[in-house]
């Protein structure tokens, strides 16, 4: 079995677009989705329209618990200012359903794909929000693996990386919606199941409507826009 392995998407449905339509092109059955679906970005309804024609599970990330701090009037002005008003928008514009959806969402998940154990986690298994980047220490790479689960997809750093340790592997498929790595497009992992081989993949899609409503929308948080075109 193909299965797509996805973080990040962060209300960016263009980009999503683009990973859906290739990855349906080479056979993938269904997706593992490492959390932020929301945030920064303005069309979140789109986002999960997307994903609802396909098989997918996955796990809340920080993003979705700025959501849930929104609803509940919490920390509006400092989100704002620091993230945009994608969470806003999210608010305003997701169904009743969806959002109980997303903040439904466990963290973390333990899920088993043909016969293979499989760790879905946002920043870590231990923590929502603790970012680990391609070169963290050893330490704190065998930390994942004490599950013993033989995959492990995360995500939050927006940095795509694989690494083995022992007999599980260790996933940031990168972030769909935002890379950081000056790299622009749209990032995800395919992993076969029967040879359990992972490939980092990049899509590339037209971002000037993201970056449109990004500048109209934040003209504020110019980094927005930005981000989804740097090289250097």
């Amino acid at each position: 079995m193909k299965v797509g392995l996805l973080a990040d998407i962060h209300g960016n449905a263009y980009a999503l677009e683009a990973v859906l339509n290739t990855a349906a092109a080479e056979g993938v059955s269904r997706l593992l989705i490492a959390g932020d679906f929301v945030g920064y970005y303005h069309e979140p309804g789109r986002v999960m329209a997307l994903l609802a024609s396909w098989t997918w599970a996955g796990v809340r990330g920080n993003h979705e618990e700025m959501l849930q701090a929104w609803i509940n009037h919490s920390n509006r002005d400092a989100t704002r200012h620091r993230y945009g008003s994608g969470i806003e928008t999210a608010a305003a514009e997701l169904s009743a359903d969806q959002v109980k959806q997303l903040l439904n969402l466990p963290h973390p998940l333990e899920c088993v794909v043909e016969d293979r154990q499989v760790l879905i986690c946002h920043g870590s298994p231990w923590d929502l929000d603790t970012y680990v980047y391609p070169d963290a220490k050893l330490e704190i790479r065998q930390q994942f693996v004490k599950s013993g689960s033989d995959l492990v997809v995360f995500g939050h750093t927006h940095y795509p990386v694989v690494w083995s340790e022992e007999t599980t592997r260790v996933v940031n498929p990168g972030s769909v919606g935002q890379p950081r790595d000056r790299k622009p497009g749209a990032c995800w992992a395919l992993w076969d199941t029967d040879s359990h081989e992972v490939s980092l993949r990049r899509e590339s899609y037209d971002a000037t409507s993201v970056i449109a409503q990004a500048s109209a929308r934040d003209p504020n948080t110019p980094y927005l826009a930005t981000v989804l075109t740097r090289t250097a």
